[in-house]
């Protein structure tokens, strides 16, 4: 029997623990077959687990009374941190531990006794992490993490918003923000490091490169990534609604201080490659922010406004 198959029979009776379910309720949790369930009822009940069958609209498999797992120690606090986390997963589309986020959830509501649980999910209704929703979905997200964490060079199909083309990468870091999988690599291609979207991967491959070469490109990568060289220096002034934007960045959420009741400022070293992301967020933060260094910068979004301003003024006339 496997590891795997092992993992789910103890979370068929974690969750039968819980409540009774179908074998079809189960199948679309564990995401296997109707069959396969029912194949893992026969395994349970030849292990001795006092299982049984119950028919009609409220029926499925339960678990006799007395039959109970041993208990996981962990007090109100340790168990609310947890399932606090967890259920903020369950609101992504895609993890790459997509099965596990809900039977860890089963498993420790399992173990806390009734009157634990209740205050602990009276508390979760007044406190949540925001993920927006989103349809997209990441079909690379397990493999493109276990290669980021074995340093792997990587051929991935990628589709921009411009184009869909072939990139060499070293994947850095994993990153889930705004209901997106995000993953930051050294792009051979630019020379650089970016950030791509997961959901963007159309296909992945492993990079055969040689051992000197691949020791030269990570060096190479590596005093890319580390190195500030072409990194300007930016700082603006933001209005309260202006921070509370620059702080759900994950790059430059940090930055952002208050330096007085109506006023807040952004301090951060800008790489030259984010020039181009860099016009567009404060452009958009419109009058919610005031760029006071540098000066090329205040003189593009200068350029960019008179842009919009001759765009909307022509065929203008006075009334």
């Amino acid at each position: 029997m496997t590891v795997k198959r092992m993992d789910r029979l103890m979370a068929i009776l974690i969750a039968l623990q819980q409540e009774p379910a179908t074998a079809k309720r189960l199948a679309d949790k564990f995401e296997v077959t109707k069959r396969t369930i029912l194949r893992d009822m026969q395994s349970l009940a030849e292990m001795g687990i006092p299982l049984y069958a119950v028919s009609g609209p409220s029926g499925g498999f339960r678990l006799m009374e007395s039959f109970r797992l041993p208990p996981l120690q962990l007090d109100s606090g340790e168990a609310l941190s947890v399932l606090f986390a967890l259920r903020s997963l369950t609101r992504m589309a895609d993890t790459p531990f997509r099965q596990a986020r809900w039977t860890v959830m089963d498993k420790l509501k399992a173990i806390m006794p009734e009157q634990t649980l209740a205050h602990i999910e009276s508390m979760l209704d007044y406190v949540e992490v925001e993920v927006p929703q989103r349809s997209v979905k990441s079909p690379f997200l397990s493999n493109l993490l276990a290669y980021t964490a074995d340093s792997n060079w990587l051929r991935v199909l990628y589709r921009s918003e411009k184009q869909t083309r072939w990139l060499e990468l070293w994947p850095r870091k994993m990153y889930a923000a705004h209901g997106y999988w995000y993953c930051e690599a050294y792009s051979i291609n630019h020379g650089e490091q970016r950030t791509f979207r997961v959901d963007r991967f159309e296909a992945i491959e492993l990079m055969e490169v040689p051992g000197e070469e691949a020791v030269r490109l990570t060096r190479e990568a590596e005093r890319a990534v580390d190195g500030d060289e072409g990194s300007t220096r930016i700082i603006a002034e933001l209005t309260y609604r202006g921070a509370l934007l620059a702080e759900q960045d994950f790059h430059i959420g940090d930055s952002v201080k208050q330096v007085s009741d109506e006023s807040w400022e952004l301090d951060f070293m800008c790489p030259a490659s984010e020039w181009q992301w860099a016009l567009k967020f404060f452009y958009g933060l419109g009058m919610d922010a005031e760029v006071k260094e540098p000066r090329h910068l205040r003189e593009e979004l200068l350029r960019m406004a008179r842009e919009v301003y001759d765009r909307y003024s022509q065929g203008k006339t006075d009334e």
